[in-house]
């Protein structure tokens, strides 16, 4: 990076709460959003819940000067609702969609419909190649009964897999976006563990918003009560993640949120609130002059700290494949079920001293057949789906057992190795062992 070039780099993340038709005064939020965007001139700004693309070609439109690089990411049934706006050039995009995303019957939850996914889009910042991930995972409907927890713990797993897997050669990394997670979730500890990337909040050199850098908080115009119990005062679900390099050191010199309300406004952008984070990016060679010690490449997280988390992540895992296997259960009763008002429909049918009438009329067959391939298909089309997850939640398993079996052999050799290398007996390696 050269000296002539900023150091500073401020990013912004948003949930929007952009459901067209029934979130309140739509409209009239994505035009304070975009009026915002373009006052502060953030440098990239990672939105969520845009669920509408003539909504992102609103704000694509509004913000044509002031960021002039975009992208938009589709997936699922009615989008992920990803969208990133940056003031600088980006030069390729990626979208990985989640394997577990809810399920498509609980439509008062909704989440199945949009496509829950991780985007990525490679930035040229200052002459690093940055790499920015924008993200959405499951929500938490009860915190006292989390049906979804082996989703988002799927999701969380293959989101840090995602990152670990094509950040490699990244000047930067940043992720942002609702994780819907708290801070100490299990999830939550799964991706920093196993990425490395820091908290902005945690990692702040000064804070501006709302207590404990709470997200989604009682005195918002918008948030329902109900969401934040047992939490009365608010949660903090919405993040953005940090990582340097070898070349560049992150350092988070503020991160500020909006309050809930807005000056000179009747309303909030959102029911969330937004993230604005203020990074220093400090070149290797001149850490020590800033007081700014690298750890950017060296296993920051002890690798007895990240087996643990990835045993309660298996549990967590092997719960969710049991109540998986529960329901296709049902789903074959269901099936079962079909089959045996299928055969009692033939035997009415086809037995007239059954009926008074001698026969059943034509609309009574109909109507009883209909509802009985009703029955089946739907639970034929219940099964496959279950079926599907179970195959996911097993692979996410094995994955699992493979990371803590090969933590475990690096656990004893960095033993064997600091016993051999205190007695002189290490044995010669022709290459040193990649971490």
């Amino acid at each position: 990076m050269a000296t002539e070039r900023p150091a500073k780099l401020r990013v912004f993340s948003l949930n929007c709460w952009g459901i067209r038709f029934l979130s309140q005064c739509c409209a009239q939020r994505y035009e304070m959003i975009a009026e915002l965007l373009d006052r502060e001139q953030h440098d990239v700004a990672l939105l969520q819940e845009v669920w509408s693309e003539k909504d992102f070609l609103f704000l694509k439109n509004k913000l044509s000067s002031s960021h002039p690089h975009t992208h938009y990411f589709k997936s699922g049934v009615i989008g992920s609702g990803l969208a990133v706006f940056s003031k600088h050039r980006i030069q390729d995009a990626l979208l990985y969609q989640y394997s577990l995303n809810g399920y498509p019957y609980m439509l008062c939850h909704g989440d199945w419909f949009g496509g829950k996914a991780v985007g990525l889009v490679i930035v040229d910042m200052f002459g690093l190649k940055a790499h920015v991930y924008v993200t959405h995972l499951h929500a938490e409907y009860s915190r006292a009964r989390d049906e979804y927890l082996p989703h988002r713990i799927v999701q969380s797993w293959e989101l840090l897999q995602f990152v670990r897997h094509t950040s490699c050669g990244a000047g930067m990394v940043i992720l942002g976006g609702d994780l819907n997670m708290h801070p100490q979730d299990l999830g939550n500890r799964l991706i920093r563990a196993h990425t490395g990337l820091r908290d902005c909040y945690t990692e702040a050199a000064t804070f501006d918003g709302c207590e404990d850098g709470h997200t989604l908080i009682a005195d918002n115009h918008f948030t329902k009560k109900q969401d934040l119990v047992p939490f009365e005062k608010g949660i903090r679900i919405d993040y953005i993640l940090m990582k340097g390099s070898k070349r560049v050191n992150v350092k988070c010199e503020s991160l500020s949120t909006t309050k809930g309300s807005v000056a000179d406004k009747p309303f909030p952008y959102s029911d969330h609130e937004s993230l604005t984070a203020e990074l220093a990016l400090i070149q290797s060679e001149d850490n020590r002059q800033h007081g700014v010690r690298n750890t950017e490449c060296s296993d920051t997280v002890p690798v007895s700290e990240q087996m643990d988390v990835v045993s309660e992540a298996r549990a967590v895992i092997k719960e969710g494949l049991c109540q998986t296997e529960v329901l296709q259960a049902k789903a074959m009763c269901l099936i079962g079920g079909g089959l045996l008002l299928l055969l009692l429909l033939l035997a009415m049918a086809f037995l007239p001293c059954l009926c008074s009438g001698g026969h059943f009329s034509f609309t009574t067959v109909g109507f009883l057949g209909a509802v009985c391939m009703i029955v089946l298909l739907s639970g034929a089309l219940l099964y496959l789906f279950f079926a599907t997850h179970i195959k996911v939640l097993k692979e996410t398993e094995d994955q699992m057992k493979l990371t803590s079996n090969y933590l475990q052999t690096k656990l004893s050799w960095h033993s064997v190795s600091e016993s051999s290398s205190s007695d002189g007996s290490l044995e010669h390696q022709p290459f040193k062992r990649e971490e």
